[in-house]
């Protein structure tokens, strides 16, 4: 699983995640892209579920990149605990997805096998996702 090796604060405030993304919207690396439609909180399980169904239906071909990375804790108060006394203890690592984010890039497959393992992929995700193309492929 993705998480930070060191964070400057332990717990953060959740914060608004609207609007469209103003980066990592366009394919950088690979020839085929999923990219998210709608904005979420992807937490670093769902990143390696989804790593994982697109690297076993490629069988060690291609190349996968993963275009997100889960740097914000969420906090959880442990189960029966009254209000109050104070916020609870980091329990994972979220990545805030905007509309727009290029989730995962993938290079050297057919079309056919990339649109297949992101739709896999895309099962795992909390988000509506697209199959996004470069131009001159």
């Amino acid at each position: 699983m993705l998480l930070p090796k060191k964070t400057k604060y332990r717990k953060v405030r959740k914060g608004k995640n609207d609007g469209v993304a103003t980066r990592g919207q366009y394919l950088a690396f690979g020839d085929y892209g999923l990219q998210s439609q709608s904005n979420e909180r992807i937490t670093s399980r769902q990143i390696e579920a989804s790593r994982q169904a697109m690297t076993r239906h490629i069988k060690r071909g291609g190349k996968i990149w993963i275009r997100i990375f889960p740097h914000t804790p969420v906090t959880r108060k442990p189960q029966d605990v009254k209000m109050g006394s104070g916020k609870g203890n980091p329990e994972f690592f979220v990545a805030k997805v905007k509309a727009g984010t290029v989730l995962f890039e993938m290079k050297g497959v057919e079309e056919e096998v990339a649109r297949e393992a992101m739709r896999l992929a895309a099962h795992k995700l909390p988000v509506k996702t697209k199959f996004i193309m470069r131009e001159q492929v």
